[in-house]
């Protein structure tokens, strides 16, 4: 049966300012078109240019989204790029932290300043983006925060033990704010994606090998493309999930 997440409609979402880090390029940028899809006011970062994903956002929807060249683990650089979305697009009603960077690494061999730097980039920011737009979404009487996770927090993978860390406190970090947020109607939630087809996974570590005993370990026999994430996110930022908060949504083609 075919689909295509264009026939996804979440009412709701039009004209929402919507934030999102990581946003030009792999899952992000497919997150970034569904919510642009919708209707939403859409502000990313990334840490190269995306003029030409702009261009091409806006001759598909006639809905450009701003984008903001910010390295995440500037924290002051990230707040400041909140704030040029907020002028632009208006308080932040969601809040989307995407961007990681799941660098290979064993044990032995990763220094004080690498396992720093992992946490920077993968745990990090998702504290301080939140701590940026929760005065919006009180203003807004609510809002939705989205942190993406991974399922190799969940099924223990090595091969990147800091990256894994980062993506468990991610969960533990959902839920403290959920309880923290919750009396504001500011529901946050973690969507943990399994293996996705993004390009920089195939251009790095997709072999024969790793895949098929991926797919043997899924129920559902098919690599996940990255348009199989903006669903379940549209889903977990629109009112279509009002009851929801501090809960893990798991993307992953049921893999054990």
């Amino acid at each position: 049966m075919s689909f295509s997440f264009t026939d996804l409609s979440f009412g709701d979402l039009k004209g929402q300012s919507v934030f999102i880090t990581g946003g030009g390029s792999g899952i992000g940028a497919a997150l970034t078109e569904g919510f642009l899809s919708q209707g939403a006011k859409v502000t990313f970062v990334g840490l190269s240019t995306a003029d030409a994903f702009c261009d091409a956002m806006q001759e598909k929807y006639g809905n450009r989204p701003l984008f903001i060249e910010c390295d995440i683990r500037d924290v002051e650089a990230l707040q400041d790029a909140i704030a040029q979305a907020r002028e632009v697009h208006g308080p932040i009603g969601v809040l989307v932290n995407n961007a990681a960077r799941d660098t290979r690494h064993r044990l032995d061999d990763w220094s004080v300043e690498q396992w720093d730097d992992s946490l920077a980039t993968n745990l990090r920011p998702q504290f301080f983006t939140a701590q940026a737009v929760a005065p919006d979404m009180r203003t807004l009487g609510g809002g939705a925060i989205i942190n993406l996770s991974s399922n190799s927090y969940l099924l223990g993978l090595g091969g990147y033990p800091s990256y894994v860390t980062a993506k468990a406190g991610i969960m533990g970090l959902t839920r403290a704010l959920a309880r923290e947020l919750g009396p504001d109607a500011i529901r946050v939630n973690c969507l943990i994606p399994g293996w996705v087809m993004t390009e920089r996974q195939k251009e790095l570590w997709v072999n024969d090998a790793d895949l098929q005993e991926c797919l043997e370990q899924q129920c559902l026999k098919e690599p996940i493309p990255v348009e199989d994430m903006i669903g379940p996110c549209l889903f977990l930022a629109s009112r279509a999930s009002r009851m929801m908060t501090g809960q893990e949504l798991v993307v992953d083609g049921g893999r054990a």
